[in-house]
């Protein structure tokens, strides 16, 4: 008979994700190994196989969670209000998700292309349903000049906070968040 799931299963495997995430952006994905990532986390080998039957699929499922988390934060941002209030709002809540995902983020922008294609493909997906939500908000607003560049320049200011953002000196996150709002907001309005 085979072993039912043990109760603390989905913790777990989220603990295991979340570890091996800061391992693999610590150390590159390439560099890492299933018995690398397992003393990370203060696991075995086998507990790690357990779970994953691949460093791809252990990569993949990280990948997959925080991109399906951020998919649907900016695909459930409010859409009332104005496109200005939305674009603001939007803002905030994608700086929110990347809050304490730093080494997903970093994986995000290095390791898909690590991954086989069919593994590749449904990341690559939701990447493009994020994009594509911020540039119906940015419709809205009246890019109509170069729409994916101005999208782009906006994930450009946004994905590469984390380098340099250090919690509580400079500027904080929400007021990072008006920063980039105001900045584009005003850029638009000269476009």
């Amino acid at each position: 008979m085979p072993r039912g799931l043990a109760r603390d299963h989905a913790e777990k495997r989220t603990a295991l994700r979340k570890g091996a995430a800061v391992h693999f952006a610590e150390h590159g994905f390439d560099r890492a190994s299933m018995a690398s990532v397992a003393r990370a986390c203060g696991v075995s080998k086998a507990l790690i196989y357990h779970y994953y039957d691949s460093k791809e699929a252990l990569l993949f499922d990280i990948l997959n969670a925080y991109l399906c988390a951020l998919a649907n934060t900016v695909e459930q941002t409010p859409r009332q209000g104005s496109a200005e209030a939305q674009f603001r709002c939007l803002i905030r809540a994608i700086l929110h998700r990347y809050r304490d995902a730093d080494a997903e983020h970093k994986l995000q922008l290095d390791a898909i292309a690590r991954l086989p294609g069919d593994m590749q493909a449904p990341l690559i997906d939701l990447q493009r349903r994020i994009v594509a939500r911020m540039g119906v908000v940015l419709a809205e607003l009246g890019v109509t000049r170069a729409p994916r560049a101005v999208t782009m320049s906006v994930f450009g200011m946004l994905n590469w906070f984390y380098i340099w953002h250090r919690p509580g000196k400079v500027i904080s996150r929400e007021d990072y968040a008006d920063l980039v709002s105001d900045f584009v907001l005003g850029g638009v309005r000269n476009l």
